[in-house]
Formats: structure tokens, C-alpha cells, sequence
């Protein structure tokens, strides 16, 4: 059994993670920490669990083998650096940190512990992406062009149920969050992407606010990928009635995925009409299941490190592109 400690609910899927905690039979939840101490003790009484005050307490504790991170994303490179240290396999809610240093500094400690890492990068488990990675590794496509992906929803809207939007106002404040609606939503894009394209190599980005000033509730990015793939990523906490939409373009073919559909026109199957693929790769297990199995040795993760760091990096570089209005490249921020 792996005890784990849930470490903030600060984040909207800090509950979500709570339950598919509760849910897998080789994971027990033995206790609550929150920066916030009246929402910690809150949520442990909702989950039958103590609440600890001390971060410290809970770290030390040898009763706690991994830790669940749903903290304010400004306080995972503390939170993370400490867990590790103390011995803890390590689940975090994205992104991994603010910056590629910060990032860079988790990890070693992750290595040097060598505890379990995983960072809930969902997506890249899901039948449409593994259908796509394997049009483009296959070439289904003839030579990979453009990625478009666009994750989108209305959680800053006003409605008569939330005037203020359904999003907690604390994700609108960037000295915890870091930035708004691409840091976080936009993460989904850019890591869909990134695993497609390739190495990102340069970003040009606006960050844009209508309700919220100082920090994004809509985004846009312009990736450039190595052999000249772009990468068109967007997202937004102003749109209602947006699909998820996946789009991939190539020398010999193009993919559709909008919500459930997937389609594609190739010169390989058909070129003049869409195929709609009858039988799309069975769904990958979910990033905590993947957790466990690497706790418990007996499957080595599909999510890497690697895939967070390069998140890391392309919301750096776009949030530095905002800020100078001018198009950054990745060896800058590397540097």
C-alpha cells in the first residue's frame, strides 16, 4: 500500500485527484496539508482524515511514502524540493514550475532521491493523441507541416449562477499562479504539441486579457519546431462552447480531431475523402496509475520528465515574448 498525503487544494483538480486516489485500491490517503489552514482542515474532515499545519510534520512523517501536489504553482519548487529530499515519491498537478532553473533544481533532488516522479500531463494517455503520434511517426501525413490545438472553456464568464465566472478568483493571481489561462489550460496544447512537433526551438506569443488585467484569460502562441513545423497553440477561459480541437497538417495529408471525431485525408487511404478510423489505440493508463506502477516497479512510466520540462519551456519563453513583445528563442532561456 502507498500512503500518500495530499499536499494543498489550492488547485481546481486538487479534489479530482483526491478521488482517483480513493478510487485505486494500492493508494491510501493519510492526511491533509494546506498553505490555507481553514480549507486543509476542511477538506480532511470531508475526506475522514488529519489535517497536519506543519509541511515539515508531514514530510518527516515515515508513515508517508508519496505526496499528491496541488499547491499554488509559485510554491512548487519549494514544496517539491522538500518532498524530494525527505525521501517522498513526488505526484504533481502541471506545470512542473515557473521557470527551466526551477525545474532543473526539482529534479535533481528528484534524481538524488531516487523517488518516483510523475507530472499529470492527462492527455498524452488518450486514444486521439496516440492515434495522431502514430500518423505522424508512420507518416501517414508525408512530412509534418503544422500543429493546431486549441483547449478552450468559459471559466471566467459571468453567469447568473457565478457572477465572478465557475474558475476560484485565485487563479487570477500571478503571484501564485505565475501567469492565467496559458500557464494553465494552455498547458494541454503546448505539451500535445511538443510531443508531435518535436523540440520546441522559439516562441512569439500574446497573452491577452478581457476580465481580468495582469493576467491572461485568453492566449495565443506561435511555436516553431525543428524542420520548419509550426505550431499554432490557443486556449481560453472566455470562450463557451469551444471544442477541444487537434489539428495536424502534412506534405501528404491532414487530421482532424475535434472532440470526439477524428478524420483523416491521406494520400496513403484515401485521398479525395475522409477516413473515419473505426479502431483508435487503446487509452494509456491515467498519470497516477502510472505513478503507482513505477512506485511499485512494475511498469516504467509513458510521461517523462523530459515532457515537463519542455512545458516549463515554452511558458517561459511565451510569457517573456508578452512581456518584450518580440519572438524568443529557446536557447535564450536555456542559456
Amino acid at each position: 500500500m502507498i500512503r500518500v498525503a495530499l499536499l494543498s487544494k489550492w488547485h481546481v483538480h486538487a479534489v479530482d485527484y483526491a478521488k482517483q486516489a480513493t478510487e485505486l485500491e494500492n493508494i491510501s490517503i493519510e492526511m491533509v496539508w494546506d498553505e490555507d489552514r481553514v480549507r486543509g482542515e476542511e477538506w480532511s474532515r470531508e475526506l475522514n482524515v488529519p489535517f497536519e499545519a506543519e509541511l515539515e510534520s508531514v514530510l518527516s512523517n515515515p508513515s508517508v511514502d508519496g505526496v499528491i501536489v496541488t499547491a499554488p504553482t509559485s510554491e512548487h519548487k519549494d514544496v517539491l524540493m522538500k518532498a524530494a529530499q525527505h525521501g517522498k515519491h513526488i505526484f504533481t498537478e502541471k506545470v512542473l514550475a515557473l521557470t527551466i532553473e526551477e525545474c532543473d533544481g526539482i529534479l535533481a533532488e528528484v534524481e538524488k532521491a531516487e523517488v518516483e516522479f510523475m507530472i499529470s500531463l492527462p492527455r498524452l494517455g488518450e486514444d486521439y493523441y496516440l492515434y495522431a503520434q502514430q500518423a505522424v511517426d508512420n507518416e501517414w501525413l508525408g512530412q509534418l507541416t503544422m500543429v493546431r490545438c486549441r483547449v478552450a472553456h468559459n471559466g471566467a464568464v459571468s453567469t447568473s449562477q457565478n457572477p465572478e465566472g465557475w474558475l476560484p478568483s485565485h487563479f487570477y493571481e500571478k503571484e501564485k499562479t505565475g501567469g492565467g489561462a496559458f500557464i494553465d489550460l494552455g498547458a494541454h496544447p503546448i505539451y500535445l504539441a511538443n510531443r508531435l512537433a518535436g523540440t520546441p526551438v522559439a516562441v512569439t506569443a500574446r497573452l491577452q486579457s478581457v476580465f481580468h488585467p495582469g493576467v491572461d484569460d485568453h492566449a495565443v502562441a506561435l511555436v516553431e519546431y525543428g524542420k520548419g513545423v509550426l505550431g499554432v497553440l490557443e486556449t481560453s477561459f472566455v470562450s463557451s462552447g469551444s471544442p477541444f480541437q487537434l489539428e495536424l497538417y502534412g506534405t501528404e495529408g491532414t487530421l482532424l480531431i475535434e472532440q470526439n471525431t477524428v478524420r483523416i485525408k491521406s494520400a496513403q487511404f484515401d485521398r479525395e475523402n475522409w477516413v473515419y478510423p473505426e479502431n483508435l489505440p487503446a487509452q494509456l493508463s491515467t498519470p497516477m496509475e502510472q505513478w503507482v506502477q513505477a512506485i511499485e516497479g512494475s511498469e516504467e512510466p509513458v510521461i517523462t520528465k523530459e515532457d515537463a520540462i519542455e512545458l516549463t519551456l515554452v511558458n517561459q519563453a511565451a510569457g517573456l515574448s508578452q512581456t518584450s513583445g518580440q519572438r524568443i528563442e529557446i536557447n535564450q532561456i536555456k542559456s
